[in-house]
């Protein structure tokens, strides 16, 4: 998604700026801007719909010239696309911010600055942040504490840059979810959302961590925790190619794009909500005739993509209440089908080349579908272009061949989708509301999940030497169950396998000795009595289970019984939610076992072949 380049030097920095967003283009945009601090104390600025050749194009026309500025890519979010909403943003010709991600709560912020006088020339959400922090340098307040006194106030997962015209030799950096990575050069230093745009000028880099802001001159860098304390990051110094930039500092893609996920979680909202409601409008100029006139959704997929769309059979029976059928596109493809009336044919995949998922799409556009939907990762793949409808993941690119952050954002994507269609079938603005309050928590909820990552690395031991493993859930949970039991098996080559949990007692529960770890997930909802009782089977008959349980849930850890402490997570986000830990466990256990974690045997990333 949204591409953010900063740098402070001696030299003309415009052209650093250019080509940093060249090498961020792969994430997605439809505008592009940069912002200059000029040697007469003015801001220079310039900005474009459309690509970074546009910008570029434009500036060669009126040059910019300064030796600290930002940079920009946009994707819209809050407002469309326009040169008003395109960043970077002014405040009082003395403040410009560039910003990735979403401040949830930038409407009461919003009044306020209203109030205060400030005139709004865009419809953005980050706006508000250039204001707030002109409005503090006004009191008095130095740059850092300025930035670092708005940062408390906003909620919601993002990065942001800001430069002040009064005090020209520096950018001031906050980074809450979505990455940010400082490069260090000589007499200059830079910062962006992604390594490859660094490249053409250092090769040392700072990786910034969850809630730090930090300082950045030519002559150095200065770091604050989240906590208000100054920290030192290790530098990194590689001969990195552009893969491996993206892999470090993580020893495997997978771990990095575990990782990724409250970034890619955000960037998949950019666009489809805003002022708490979602827009149909989104999945293309179709979208509101052909959603109104569902009555029925067959969701067709493979693998990690067939176990988000059980997922979503869950959500949209229940929210949308439209009657939904999944199924693997290998076995849709080769029965005779029976489409019932107004029904949508929905397509998952990361590619968006999956051959058995784009044969049934093709397939089932002579078949009488009322139209047909893609939810991929890949803007250029054959199912986006040959589909009426398109619901673009923005997970970036995903390296690791076992799928982690191209499922959570499938995930979210049938969630938005399903709530465009309930839109359309009567829910209530205060429900959307509600909902989609919900859906902009997601990001945050499964970046405290990654703090378990030590935890689940200790507890990898105990499955590291089994050969079997059993994963339960009930609901949509069930389906998590599959995907955790898929990622174990993909990358560690343990047999795994998961089961509804009401299930138990009509065969698996034959499985069930001392050897056989028992995998639980166990979020507080309306079956969690039932699973109680389920996990008492097990515990009977001298079974190990390991239960990851929300806090309340009341379940705690004794003999036989390990209880994985889960950070508590709305009902309609816990499966995104949980899913988290279940990759971070296959992961560890797979590094325990030696195994090949990004390129798992036998296993391609993209399966273009029946």
């Amino acid at each position: 998604m949204c591409g953010i380049v900063g740098a402070v030097a001696e030299k003309d920095i415009v052209p650093i700026l250019i080509e940093g967003l060249r090498r961020l283009e792969y994430r997605g945009y439809d505008s592009a801007g940069v912002a200059v601090l000029r040697d007469d104390g003015s801001i220079g600025l310039s900005r474009t719909v459309g690509k970074v050749a546009e910008l570029d194009a434009k500036l060669k026309k009126t040059p910019l010239l300064g030796n600290t500025g930002v940079a920009h890519t946009r994707w819209a979010t809050h407002g469309g696309v326009t040169e008003a909403n395109a960043h970077p943003h002014l405040s009082g010709g003395r403040v410009a911010v560039i910003h990735n991600g979403i401040i949830e709560n930038f409407q009461p912020i919003k009044d306020e600055m209203l109030a205060k006088g400030y005139v709004f020339e865009s419809e953005t959400d980050t706006e508000v942040a250039a204001h707030l922090v002109h409005d503090y340098l006004k009191q008095g307040l130095d740059l850092v504490e300025a930035v670092g006194k708005a940062v408390e106030r906003f909620e919601g997962a993002y990065a942001l840059l800001v430069i002040d015209a009064e005090d020209p030799d520096r950018i001031v950096v906050s980074r809450v979810a979505s990455p940010l990575v400082i490069g260090l050069g000589d007499g200059e230093n830079f910062v962006a959302s992604g390594v490859p745009a660094l490249l053409p000028v250092t090769q040392r880099f700072i990786y910034l961590e969850q809630g730090d802001l930090a300082e950045i001159r030519r002559d150095g860098v200065r770091i604050v925790d989240s906590a208000g304390k100054e920290v030192t990051r290790e530098v990194h110094e590689t001969e990195w190619d552009s893969a491996s930039a993206e892999k470090a500092p993580y020893e495997h893609f997978m771990l990095k794009e575990i990782f990724d996920q409250p970034s890619a979680l955000a960037d998949t909202l950019y666009g489809r909500v805003a002022n708490q409601r979602v827009i149909p409008e989104s999945l293309g100029e179709k979208a509101n005739e052909l959603l109104g006139r569902v009555e029925n959704i067959h969701i067709v997929a493979c693998g990690t993509s067939y176990n988000a769309g059980c997922v979503g059979k869950y959500w949209i029976e229940a929210i949308a209440g439209v009657p939904t059928h999944v199924e693997i596109a290998s076995e849709y493809r080769y029965r005779k089908v029976f489409v019932p009336k107004n029904s949508l044919f929905v397509t998952l995949s990361q590619s968006g080349e999956t051959a058995d998922t784009l044969e049934a799409l093709r397939m089932a556009k002579r078949l009488g579908y009322i139209g047909t939907l893609t939810i991929c990762n890949s803007a250029h793949s054959s199912m986006v272009r040959e589909s009426d409808l398109v619901m673009m993941t923005q997970a970036g690119p995903e390296i690791g061949v076992a799928s982690t952050k191209a499922f959570t954002t499938q995930l979210l994507s049938i969630l938005l989708v399903t709530l465009m269609m309930a839109k359309h079938r009567g829910m209530s603005v205060d429900k959307e509301k509600d909902f989609v309050a919900n859906l902009t928590h997601a990001a945050a909820a499964s970046d405290s999940t990654l703090k378990m990552s030590d935890e689940l690395k200790e507890l990898a031991k105990d499955f590291a030497d089994k050969q079997h493993t059993l994963f339960l859930g009930r609901g949509p949970m069930w389906p998590i169950a599959m995907e955790g039991a898929l990622k174990l098996k993909e990358i560690s080559y343990i047999h795994a396998e998961a089961y509804a949990a009401g299930e138990l007692k009509h065969g698996p529960l034959a499985l069930i000795d001392e050897e056989m770890p028992v995998v639980v997930v166990a979020p507080n909802n309306e079956l969690l009595d039932k699973l109680k009782s389920n996990m008492q089977v097990v515990r009977a008959r001298g079974g190990q289970l390991y239960v990851f349980a929300d806090a309340d849930t009341g379940i705690e850890s004794e003999e036989g019984m390990k209880v994985i402490k889960m950070p508590h997570a709305d009902r309609l986000i816990a499966p995104i939610v949980y899913t988290v830990p279940l990759q971070l466990l296959a992961y560890h256990v797979a590094v325990l076992r030696g195994t090949d974690v990004d390129q798992p045997r036998n296993l391609a990333k993209s399966v273009t072949v029946e």
